[in-house]
């Protein structure tokens, strides 16, 4: 039944992908896995973990259907790697979902081919003899045939002339082994494998951490001292910073988009290399038994201070962005600043609760691995190339008809519509008329396996 499944699958994914871009077929791609999934490993499906991740693969290739966004193109092969790791093991971390999920699509087979070999790596002289049998059974045949059919034709002028009009001009052997490829990957998911020691070392390995030898006190009591110095001047340090920057931001010219660029890149990267610098001397001085040192109740105030400080910076760069959209309009890099300010402030958190909660770098690891996948889901379901062009052309004070035109073909309907009723000069119409043209002819020209949204739109 299993080769069965593999084998419609291929024949599927071939016509669903050979020669053609991406559209409906990544959606209808996503469900044919998501049940070939199931009815090998049916009983995976019954933990919720499994069908959250089935569900974020199956929603982004409907998102690829709805808007080919390179975001959601991006988003379904995580999530396509992720899903079939946490088959193979889904009490795994994250990380090790997608590290799973890799290796088996690309590895599984020649995995399991080696694991039947004996314990010295060869295979078993039963399995040899098996590959030899098969090979007899498919060549020798195929070869003696060819041999008579060659003689039979020098010996008979009518047979030569029957064998001549048989044109095998109607199989594409390249469709043939597009296929072979599609079976080559069911096969390999259909058993998804977990990667050892590693995935054994991550399911023993705990979230909390744990106290280790005696240590000195003496060192203990050195190391709180070193650290209450250092947290103690970082945390004046920021507040100076801030206050600097408050006082700034009341008084600078909001026109101005040279300054106010400036400002929030500058802004990001100095909150980039002092939230980098907060996290790494916050997990050396909380690494091992200081979190257990009596004495230690100072350390964390000033450290919750700093990390509260280093919230109180993203605050101001978000403000700063947004006078930059309201005044400007929006961008990727914009959105792209408001993202990280949203990861940011989450890594503070969970930093917090690593410090609170005495929690180790697994921890960290695993909880923003999680929030960085949620992240690209939800921000993968966004068609942003018309959320960017309607917020340009209805609020922003100050609007780039040339930046918007340039974006995808996602945004090329709402731009003609615009231009329809003179909402741009002359020049941005002509422009906008012909990117629109451009792109209905591209959706026309989609096959069955290619369409897109729009191409439903159009039609109404």
């Amino acid at each position: 039944m299993k080769h069965t499944f593999n084998i419609i699958g291929a024949i599927l994914f071939s016509t669903l992908f050979y020669k053609q871009d991406l559209g409906l077929n990544l959606s209808l791609f996503s469900l044919l896995t998501i049940l070939i999934l199931a009815a090998n490993k049916k009983e995976a499906f019954y933990n919720k973990t499994v069908i959250v991740k089935a569900l974020a693969f199956s929603i982004t290739g409907m998102a690829v259907f709805l808007y080919k966004s390179n975001l959601a193109i991006t988003a379904n092969v995580v999530s396509f790697f992720i899903l079939v790791g946490s088959i193979s093991e889904h009490k795994a971390s994250l990380y090790i979902n997608w590290l799973n999920g890799c290796y088996t699509t690309t590895a599984a087979f020649f995995h399991r081919l080696y694991e039947q070999s004996d314990k010295t790596g060869n295979p078993s002289r039963k399995q040899r003899m098996d590959y030899i049998h098969r090979l007899k059974v498919i060549g020798i045949p195929l070869v003696v045939l060819i041999i008579f059919i060659g003689l039979y034709k020098n010996g008979n002028p009518m047979f030569n002339d029957l064998i001549s009009k048989i044109d095998f001009d109607f199989i594409n052997f390249q469709w043939v082994l597009f296929g072979l490829l599609g079976y080559y990957l069911f096969n390999n998911i259909s058993s998804p494998i977990a990667v050892n020691p590693i995935t054994t070392m991550d399911l023993s390995t705990e979230n909390t951490l744990l106290q280790a030898k005696e240590v000195p006190v003496k060192k203990l009591e050195n190391e709180k001292q070193l650290g209450t110095i250092l947290m103690s001047l970082l945390n004046v340090l920021i507040a100076f910073f801030l206050i600097t920057d408050v006082v700034y931001v009341l008084q600078q010219d909001v026109t101005n988009a040279n300054e106010l660029s400036h400002q929030v890149h500058s802004g990001v990267n100095a909150l980039i290399v002092s939230i980098v610098f907060a996290i790494v001397i916050i997990l050396y001085f909380f690494r091992a038994n200081l979190n257990f040192y009596k004495d230690n109740a100072t350390l964390k105030r000033l450290t919750y201070l700093w990390i509260a400080l280093n919230v109180f910076l993203v605050v101001i760069i978000a403000f700063k962005n947004y006078q930059y959209i309201h005044s400007f309009g929006i961008t990727y890099k914009r959105i792209g600043v408001n993202i990280y300010l949203l990861l940011t402030s989450i890594g503070l958190f969970t930093t917090l609760i690593k410090v609170y909660s005495i929690k180790n770098l697994w921890y960290l690891l695993r909880i923003n691995m999680q929030t960085a996948f949620a992240v690209l889901i939800v921000a993968s379901l966004f068609n942003w190339d018309r959320i960017i062009t309607h917020y340009n052309l209805n609020y922003a004070k100050a609007t780039d008809v040339e930046y918007l035109i340039n974006l995808s073909d996602n945004n090329t309907l709402l731009l003609k519509s615009h231009a329809d009723g003179n909402a741009f000069n002359s020049e941005d119409k002509n422009k906008v008329n012909g990117k629109y043209h451009d792109y209905l002819k591209a959706l026309n020209a989609n096959s069955w396996q290619e369409m897109q949204y729009d191409n439903i739109k159009i039609k109404e």
